[in-house]
């Protein structure tokens, strides 16, 4: 299962995060223990002062091509699992997601 959702304003998306990963990118799809599909982000930038939330709103306004003003933080803003909201064709926006994450192997993980 797809960890986003179709909107009729665009999608939203399921992420988990590691701040100070070392690189900024999108990783994949990891399933939680809970059986959760969540897209892994890794960001340079430390969770403080809104630091690692900004980094992740540019990255993923830069790999969907959209505007940084359409990506929106739903909620997780001190939590490394969050749910974004990206303003947009929904169908493209999916289909640019799937694309993003095709290339990782889907991931288990003890989270």
């Amino acid at each position: 299962m797809d960890p986003w959702r179709y909107s009729t304003e665009g999608i939203s998306i399921a992420l988990r995060v590691t701040p100070r990963g070392g690189r900024d990118d999108i990783d994949g799809i990891e399933t939680l223990a809970n059986g959760r599909s969540v897209v892994k982000v890794r960001v340079r930038a430390i969770a403080e002062g809104g630091e690692a939330n900004r980094a992740v709103t540019e990255l993923l306004a830069k790999a969907l091509g959209v505007p940084k003003a359409r990506v929106k933080l739903l909620s997780g803003a001190t939590s490394r699992l969050k749910q974004v909201a990206v303003d947009g064709d929904p169908k493209g926006l999916g289909d640019t997601l799937r694309k993003l994450t095709a290339a990782k192997p889907n991931q288990q993980t003890r989270d």
